[in-house]
């Protein structure tokens, strides 16, 4: 059962005038807020933890590799990330995550999880080798790799989308923010993690004199940068589609949301574990095991992102519907605001008549409704918070700010990609009944003539002139 909808917004076209209220006479200013409570305290706070971790994972990761396999796997290390980056970008076309958000989620990923990780990774393995007598130097690595470095990385991991869905829960709108932030987030550590195994694998190629397409290097380029770019996404991402659903679901049900994103991060962990066992599985177990499990995964995880992201799409349409009825938009605005060609039209034909001033209006506004249509959303699914009406409000004004060169570009926008599709349809329309015609007449000639009459007619019509 869905909570109430929310209210519907108010009629009036356009924003009041605002009013500010005077301090009642002989009141006394408010005790100062402590420093932490400063957003701007807490932004310093976490960019300088992040740039500390980023420091100290630079160093770790250099004493490991050495200066020349530092670079090397840095610049190998680089190759997958504008790829992953810019999937993740267009996935949250729709309503665009802050750049804050992802700049924070590659951050942690890159900088805070991989310092954590390579430091409890590397505790775990020696107290596994030193404290249980029965396990060798290696087999205490292939246990640290599958059964305690899953749980380490996806848990740090994680702890990037719930600090995201607990501080920033405003930018949190479902599934959708849930993929692109876990996405990015892994991204970042994936990032980190392969420049120390490209980098180890090119020192130890250069001790012992190997080089080409056989060597160390070569071989873990093609296993993590090539064949398995997408593998520590794939993990976060089931983490950050359980939190998406949290975030749209069970409004009064802490508990059951809480559950929710603890089953997720359990499976992120057990596919996670899945991945590293297959690497002490030989060629063949690791080729069954990355058809078998990591391939239908993705596709099935791929699958579900483009569907929501469809549906997401198609939403808008409902959740503005009120607001044509209190005049803030005009009719044909949600059924444009559906389709990002009609809005890329939009902003094409602003730039043209009005110049990029108005195209980015155009962008300002698209965004500006989307998260409005996502606004109400959300308060139809999970049931409105006490700061709804006035957040709804800001929206509105701001939205009416950007009206101008916003709507008639967009109405512009609809009304010629109709008339192209109108004019696609008459033209096939044309082409069905020409070639009716075409075959009614060729039945009558053979009806009257038989097939040689129709031999006449098509050396006829191959003749010149």
């Amino acid at each position: 059962m869905y909570p109430s909808p929310p209210p519907l917004p108010e009629r009036s076209p356009g924003p009041p005038p605002y009013t500010y209220a005077e301090a009642p006479p002989g009141s006394r200013p408010g005790r100062r807020p402590a420093p932490w409570h400063s957003k701007t305290v807490r932004a310093i706070a976490l960019a300088s933890l992040l740039a500390l971790s980023g420091v100290l994972i630079i160093g770790i990761v250099r004493r490991q590799t050495g200066t020349e396999g530092f670079l090397v796997g840095l610049g190998l290390a680089v190759f997958p990330v504008p790829l992953l980056i810019s999937a993740f970008c267009w996935l949250d076309r729709i309503e665009p995550e802050p750049w804050r958000n992802l700049a924070f989620a590659f951050a942690w990923g890159a900088c805070a999880a991989t310092l954590v990780a390579v430091l409890a990774n590397g505790f775990a393995t020696n107290w596994l080798a030193t404290n249980i007598t029965s396990a060798s130097p290696t087999e205490a690595e292939t246990w640290g790799s599958t059964a305690i470095a899953p749980v380490i990385e996806e848990v740090v991991k994680a702890a990037a989308v719930l600090l995201l869905y607990r501080f920033r829960r405003r930018d949190f709108n479902g599934i959708t923010d849930g993929i692109v932030i876990a996405g990015i987030t892994a991204t970042g550590f994936a990032f980190t993690e392969n420049i120390l195994y490209l980098g180890s694998a090119f020192g130890e190629d250069q001790s012992l004199g190997h080089s080409g397409l056989g060597s160390l290097t070569a071989g873990t380029f093609f296993v993590r940068i090539v064949v398995s770019p997408f593998a520590h996404p794939l993990f976060t991402i089931l983490t950050g589609l359980a939190f998406g659903i949290a975030a749209t679901r069970y409004p009064r049900r802490r508990a059951a949301r809480a559950a929710l994103a603890v089953l997720g991060l359990v499976t992120a962990i057990l596919l996670h574990a899945v991945w590293n066992a297959a690497s002490s599985l030989g060629n063949s177990g690791f080729v069954t095991i990355y058809g078998l499990f990591i391939v239908p995964v993705l596709l099935v995880v791929t699958w579900l992102a483009l569907w929501v992201r469809h549906q997401e799409l198609l939403s808008l349409h409902a959740y503005l519907a009120p607001y044509i009825t209190a005049g803030w938009l005009a009719p044909a605005e949600p059924t444009a605001l559906t389709s990002l060609k009609t809005r890329a039209l939009a902003r094409d034909i602003a730039r043209r008549t009005h110049g990029p001033t108005a195209a980015r209006a155009v962008t300002e506004y698209t965004a500006l409704a989307t998260t409005l249509s996502f606004h109400r959303r959300r308060a139809h699914l999970t049931g409105t918070t006490p700061d709804f009406a006035a957040r709804e409000r800001d929206l509105l004004d701001l939205l009416w700010h950007y009206r101008p060169w916003a709507e008639p570009a967009l109405i512009q926008a609809l009304a010629s990609r109709e008339g192209s599709k109108g004019k696609t349809a008459r033209k096939a329309g044309k082409v069905g009944k020409a070639g009716k015609v075409e075959r009614v007449g060729t039945e009558r000639k053979e009806r009257e003539g038989g097939p040689g009459a129709v031999a006449l007619v098509d050396e006829a019509d191959q003749s010149p002139g």
